[in-house]
This record gives structure tokens, sequence and C-alpha cells, in this order.
């Protein structure tokens, strides 16, 4: 089979019955999604395999070769614009809706992952510079970023500070002229330096001598690679890491020593600006998660139909194609509830990012980093698991679908840290507000629902109601006893993640109705939205006993009792 066939069926579907087009002509939308997916499949997804090989290299002058035809495909990708597309057009960008770069996005990840993380923190730094920027960074910065000729970095993390972003030591001293001398050491920046672009602009967090301690006291500074006046600046990379993934993407340990860079935004209001910027990346890890889903649920299913092991109950043939066992099809028909479901999702909250519900698109934004990216990365391994030992080995590729599905549960925030933001600064501080009105929401599209979808409403509308139960458990207690409310923070995550998914699944299902019969693609959709009703929302009542199991229990053994005698 090919390296990869993007989904357009489901892509247009979605766009169509749950989006009414994202306001786009519809010859528009089929052109722009037509043309990205070939191109993924045609040029980026022959690359996976041999990056995979290949890796990054780093010379002793510091300067990094990406893998075999990477500058190729992307120079091909810039010419197309399809970095642009959802950029402001007063830089140059195409100024289409957030939700058609995000469709793009999908593609991408999943024709090659690695690939993708070069221009893929680039939007965030345009978001920011946009929102924070001095008028004269934006005039000399945005329309080189936007037209993908430059391309940018998050420069955040520490060797001391990873979550905890108030440990920052990295130092920027005021010059005469107005900008600053950053001096210190940054890891873990993907694409920190590289050969696809001739400038890099990273956006690093450091802190002045004078200013406060913690996070209160970071700014956020603009440090390109090359200066205006063309010289280069005092940035460099020490290092590549070596990972357990993502082989092709140059994952760099940045030393700064004495670089010339910009404040972006006000002294001491760094973390903040650079939330926008996180924010962004934690949607796109969503956007990987479904997305190494669905290249390792192709593979899957193409083996399982033409791999002939054991026989199905009453078959005389000596062996029948793995499709017929219930057990390789109870992992197939999971991958797909998660894989249709999720996306579905991923785009409409995309869609509410054009429409300006912010409230929501901040809830969401945490359920999204992680419950994507723990399905993304099961759904990898389930996958693997139908190749049998054949999975375990590189000539299939489904090993580095694993590996590389591991990565986003890790950058851009743990998933533990999402779960603590879900609940401590999204559930608590409105006291609940914006969680009732989006499980209200959630409640009155099941009351409303036609009584042939009842398979689904009716589970849904009770795991609702479960969902209710346990945010105001965790409100009960949060500030009562902080521990409970840590507890109990990943399984409320994972609660509303299947929740959501499984309200995606009810609008797919109404959708579907009409055609369900006359239509395999529709008849297929209610047939996995029955699977999910019946497999997939029975874990919110067991993930609610979780939420209100409490902390007692995680909290009684002393810290040295974790250490073996």
């Amino acid at each position: 089979m090919a390296d990869y066939v993007p989904p357009l069926r489901d892509m247009r579907f979605v766009f169509s019955r749950l989006l009414d087009g994202a306001g786009v002509d519809d010859d528009l939308l089929d052109a722009v999604l037509g043309e990205a997916g070939r191109f993924a499949a045609e040029a980026i997804a022959p690359l996976n395999a041999a990056a995979n090989k290949a890796g990054c290299t780093r010379h002793q002058d510091g300067s990094v070769t990406t893998p075999p035809g990477f500058q190729e495909a992307y120079r091909q990708y810039r010419e197309a614009g399809w970095g642009t597309l959802a950029l402001p057009e007063e830089y140059g960008g195409q100024g289409l809706p957030h939700v058609m770069a995000t469709a793009v996005e999908e593609f991408l990840n999943s024709a090659c992952h690695a690939f993708n993380m070069y221009p893929g923190l680039t939007h965030g730094a345009v978001a920011v510079l946009e929102a924070r920027g001095s008028e004269e960074l934006k005039a000399a910065y945005l329309p080189r970023l936007v037209s993908g000729e430059w391309l940018g970095t998050m420069a955040l993390t520490e060797p001391q500070a990873g979550t905890d972003l108030g440990l920052v030591r990295t130092r920027a001293a005021p010059n005469a002229d107005g900008s600053f001398a950053v001096t210190g050491e940054k890891i873990f920046c993907s694409g920190g330096e590289h050969d696809l672009t001739d400038n890099i602009v990273h956006l690093a967090l450091a802190r002045l001598p004078d200013a406060p301690a913690g996070s209160r006291g970071i700014s956020l500074f603009l440090v390109p690679k090359i200066l205006p006046d063309g010289t280069r600046n005092a940035v460099s990379c020490g290092a590549i890491e070596h990972k357990m993934g993502l082989s092709g993407s140059a994952t760099c340990a940045m030393h700064f020593e004495g670089a010339t860079g910009w404040l972006v935004g006000e002294l001491n209001a760094g973390l903040a600006a650079m939330f926008i910027m996180m924010n962004a990346a934690r949607l796109s890890c969503g956007v990987q998660g479904v997305a190494q889903a669905e290249l390792a649920y192709q593979k899957a299913a193409a083996y399982a139909l033409e791999r002939r092991q054991g026989r199905a109950a009453g078959s005389a043939e000596e062996a029948d194609p793995l499709i017929v066992h219930p057990d390789v099809r109870r992992l197939l028909m999971d991958a797909r509830a998660f894989t249709e479901g999720f996306r579905a999702l991923v785009l409409w909250t995309a869609w509410q990012i054009d429409q300006g519900n912010d409230d929501l698109v901040a809830l969401l934004t945490p359920v999204i980093k992680a419950y994507g990216t723990d399905r993304g990365f099961e759904t990898a391994v389930a996958m693997q698991q139908i190749f049998g030992g054949h999975g375990y080995i590189t000539e299939t590729g489904v090993e580095q679908i694993v590996r590389d599905a591991r990565a986003p549960m890790l950058y851009e925030g743990a998933n533990g840290v999402q779960a603590l933001d879900l609940v401590g600064r999204k559930l608590l501080r409105d006291g609940g507000q914006t969680v009732e009105r989006f499980i209200a929401l959630v409640e009155g599209q099941c009351e409303d629902a036609d009584e042939t979808l009842g398979f689904l409403a009716t589970p849904l509308l009770e795991a609702a109601h479960e969902a209710r139960e346990a945010a105001l458990w965790l409100l009960s207690q949060g500030k009562a006893d902080p521990d409970a409310l840590g507890a109990g923070s990943y399984a409320f995550l994972q609660l509303i993640g299947v929740l959501t998914t499984g309200w995606m699944w009810l609008n797919l299902a109404k959708a579907a109705l009409p055609d369900a019969g006359s239509d395999p693609f529709c008849t297929a959709k209610l047939a996995t939205a029955r699977h999910y009703a019946l497999h997939a929302l029975p874990q919110v009542s067991a993930l609610r006993r979780k939420v209100e199991a409490g902390a007692e229990a995680l909290m009684a053994l002393p810290p040295e009792a974790f250490l073996r005698d």
C-alpha cells in the first residue's frame, strides 16, 4: 500500500456537515484539501522512513544537516504556500480560516511528523509577535516568518527548568542601543539549528539581573541566528539530543553567549506572552496525536486484510485474514472510533478559534493536547499489536510510529501538567462555570437528538451527568485539599476527553443518518458511532470513581518508601 493515504472523504464530511464549510467556498475547500493531501502523500510521506534512519547531523562548526530530501521538500512546501494558509494577509499570508491550516497540519504530521516539526512552531511565533511585538519587530520579522523564508523556534526549557519555568536562569543585560545581551543554555529546542532556511528566529525566555524571582521576573526576547546587518549572532547549537523517536527533527541544546536580542512585549511579562505560542503548540500536539493514530490505523487495517493467521469460526480455509477475528476487529474499531471522533473535535475546536470562542477553546486546549496524544500513542501501540512480531521490527514502519507518537505526550507541558491546568485554571478559576456551560451544551444536544440516535444519545447524556458530578466533587475538595485536586485531575481530563469525543460522535452520527443505508461511508459512520457508545462511553463511570477516590491512598507512603530496600 501507499506510505500514507490522506483521509480526504472524512475531512470533507466534517467540514461540510459539522462546520458548514467553515465559511469557505466549496471549490476552494476541495482544492486546498485535495492538493494538500496529494503533496503530503507524494512529496512528504516518502521521507518518513528514510529520515528515521538518517537522522540529523551536527558538524564541528555547530551547523546541522537535516535528513536527505528535507531541503527540497521544504522548498516545495514554501513555494506552494502551505505555511501561509491561515496567516495574516497584512504580512503576506492568505488569511484563510485557522481550521483549514489545521486540516493540512494533520496531513503533514501523518506523512512525516519529523519534517513538520521544522515549520510547526512558526505559526505560534507569528502569533506572539503580532500580539506583543513592537512595530519595528513586526516589520522586520513577520513578512519573512509568514512567507517561510525564515522559521521560528521556542527557547524555553533549561537543564534545571522544565515544567517550572520560574527556575529559568538565562540572563538578559540591557545594551546601550536598546537591545539586550542574552546569555544562557536552552535545551530541547526543536529546529534550533537546521539547513532549511538561512535565518532562524528564536523566542527565548530570560530574566534581567534585577528582575523579581520566579515566573514574575521572566521576559521574552527575539534572538535571531542572523542579525539585521547580516552577521552571525552569538547563538549556536552545542549538541543534538539523541532521542527515542522523531530522529529527523533536530532537537538542539542551544548556547546563547551574549547574543543580541530584542524585548517582545513588556519586561517581566514574558511568560504570558509565551503562552500565546505554547497554547498554539498544545493544540498542534493534539493534531499530532490523531495524525499518528491515523497513520498507524492505515497500516494495521491493510495488514489485517492481507495477513492470514488462524481460522474463523466455521471456516474451511487453512487460514483466514486477521480481519475476521473479533479481537483484531476490536483493536481496529477502537482506533477508527478515536481517529474519526477526535479529528472532528480538533477541527471543530479550530473553527471555534476562527469564531472567537476563546473560553471554550481555553477549556478544550489541555484536553486536546493530553487526551489526544495519550490516545494517539495508545492507538499506535494497539495497531502495532495487530502486526504481532512483525510490528516489533523496523520493516513494517509501525514501530517508528510508536516511538514518534510518544514525544507529543511529553513536550509543550507533560500531560499530567495539562490535567492540572484543566482542573486548576479552567475548572476552579471561575467556579466551574465554563465547564458547566459545556456540559449543558452536550446535554441539550443529547435531549434534542432523534430517537434513532438513542443508542448514543442516552449513554452520552448519562456520561455528561457523571462529568458534572466529578466536576462538583473537585470543586468541593479543591480548595480544602489540593492533593485531592491533583490526584483526581488526570482522571478528570480523561473523562472530559471521552465525553467530548462522544459528543462529536453524536454530531457525526446525526450528520450521517440521512444517507445511512445508501452511502457506505455514512453507514460506516453510524456503525463506528455505535461502537464508541458501547466500548468507550462506559469508561466515564470508572473515571468518575477515580476522580472521587481522593489522595489518601496516593499520598500514604513517605517519599523514601518508593526506593527498594
